[in-house]
C-alpha cells in the first residue's frame, strides 16, 4: 500500500513536471542514493527545481525522444542539460549519449557525463559522441556539492 503511494505521488510529480514543460535538468542515474546526493547538491544552490529523474537508459530516451510514457512531452522543448551515468540498466549511456548526439532534433542539448568511471576508453568515446562535459562523481560531499553548482550554474545559464 506504501509503495503504491509512493508510485502515485512519482507519477504525479512526473506530470506536475511535464505540464510546466519546463524541464530544466534531466538527471539520468540509476543509484537511488548517487541521485538523491546529486539533487541534495543542486538544491543546495537552488537549481533543482524544475529537475526529472530518469532511472535507466529506456526511460532517459522515451523522456528525450518523447516516446512510451512520455509520448504528451513536446520535442522541441528540451531540457537545458542532461547529466548521465554511463553505467545504467537496459541501455547504457553511451548509447544514450550517441542517440542524442546523432539524432538532429537533440544533438544541441547539452549533456554532462557524471559518473564514477575514470576509464580513458569512456572518457574518449563520450567525447567522440559528442559529450560536452565529462565529470566524476568526487566521493567527499562537499566537493560534489561544489562540482554540481559549476555544472548546473554554467549550463542553466548559459541557454
Amino acid at each position: 500500500m506504501r509503495e503504491r503511494h509512493f508510485i502515485s505521488l512519482y507519477l504525479r510529480e512526473i506530470e506536475v513536471t511535464m505540464e510546466s514543460k519546463e524541464i530544466e535538468i534531466v538527471l539520468v542515474e540509476d543509484n537511488p542514493h548517487d541521485a538523491e546526493l546529486t539533487q541534495r547538491a543542486l538544491k543546495t544552490h537552488n537549481l533543482a527545481n524544475k529537475l526529472i529523474w530518469l532511472k535507466d537508459g529506456i526511460e532517459a530516451l522515451d523522456f528525450i525522444f518523447a516516446k512510451g510514457p512520455y509520448t504528451g512531452r513536446l520535442i522541441d522543448s528540451p531540457p537545458k542539460v542532461v547529466l548521465l551515468d554511463l553505467k545504467l540498466p537496459k541501455i547504457d549511456g553511451l548509447e544514450v549519449l550517441q542517440r542524442v548526439k546523432s539524432d538532429q532534433r537533440t544533438r544541441t542539448i547539452p549533456v554532462v557525463v557524471l559518473t564514477s568511471s575514470s576509464e580513458e576508453r569512456d572518457i574518449i568515446t563520450s567525447y567522440n559522441f559528442g559529450v560536452n562535459s565529462y565529470i566524476l562523481k568526487p566521493v567527499d560531499f562537499d566537493k560534489f556539492i561544489d562540482a554540481m553548482r559549476e555544472v548546473g550554474l554554467y549550463w542553466l545559464l548559459l541557454k
